[in-house]
């Protein structure tokens, strides 16, 4: 008799973990919940193209996704489809280009002033020194980092989905490539400092949004926007180099 090969082991341990159409109903109300969560959460980033309830819809196909994909839920499902959630939302979002053409020349406008400040003060701009670069005031300015964050979340969720199937074409076993995205996540997290570490934990791990994040740390909406943006960066540099 020839032995099961891994590959083989693995097809017959997916085949095992297929659910039915009643099974897949359940786990889907089960895990609706996260599925709201993520509405809610990616509500702002929308811009008014999408109502809540497409929002939802879109997020449980990603959800019946997962379950398809992953087979019968364990202990690290919900972080796979929370993966799925978010970047069936934020495909769609990307498909309809939800940012006005101003908001998308002014959040570009930014970042390059903000590149060529850093190159010639070989440090940080405040707040102050931006402004005055381009000629608008604080509430302008404020404006202008809230339209450029909405764009900095979805490059990075972007990049998570990526990741996941990449790790989940290199293991044919679902909780391997789980384990490997969460270590590649937690390195990432390591190159943030404090502040910036408590306002990531905030977002994706106790699903506040922008506004809930800055009443808890007495920040404003941008400002809480403005370190968000700066840790995703660096956590992007770090998962494209490692």
């Amino acid at each position: 008799m020839t032995a099961m090969t891994y590959t083989e082991y693995q097809s017959v341990q997916r085949e095992h973990r297929a659910m039915s159409a009643a099974d897949e109903a359940r786990w889907v109300v089960q895990y609706a919940p996260l599925v709201k969560r993520t509405v809610r959460k990616l509500g702002s980033h929308a811009g008014g193209v999408l109502e809540a309830d497409d929002l939802e819809q879109l997020g449980l196909m990603g959800l019946l996704e997962a379950l398809r994909r992953y087979g019968e839920p364990d202990d690290e499902f919900e972080y796979f489809a929370l993966v799925r959630v978010r970047g069936a939302i934020l495909d769609e979002l990307r498909r309809q280009d939800w940012r006005p053409r101003s908001a998308r020349q002014g959040a570009h406008r930014l970042r390059s002033t903000e590149r060529s400040l850093r190159r010639e003060l070989r440090r940080e701009p405040t707040k102050e020194e931006v402004c005055d670069a381009l000629g608008i005031d604080h509430d302008e300015y404020d404006q202008l980092q809230l339209d450029d964050c909405a764009q900095a979340f979805v490059s990075f969720d972007a990049l998570l989905e990526e990741g996941s199937d990449r790790y989940e074409r290199g293991c044919d076993d679902g909780i391997e490539h789980q384990a490997m995205q969460r270590r590649s996540l937690e390195q990432a997290l390591g190159v943030l400092d404090a502040r910036e570490q408590q306002i990531i934990q905030l977002y994706y791990e106790f699903d506040l949004n922008q506004a809930e994040i800055g009443a808890v740390l007495g920040l404003t909406r941008a400002r809480v926007c403005q370190i968000n943006k700066n840790a995703l960066a660096k956590m992007r540099k770090h998962l494209v180099q490692h």
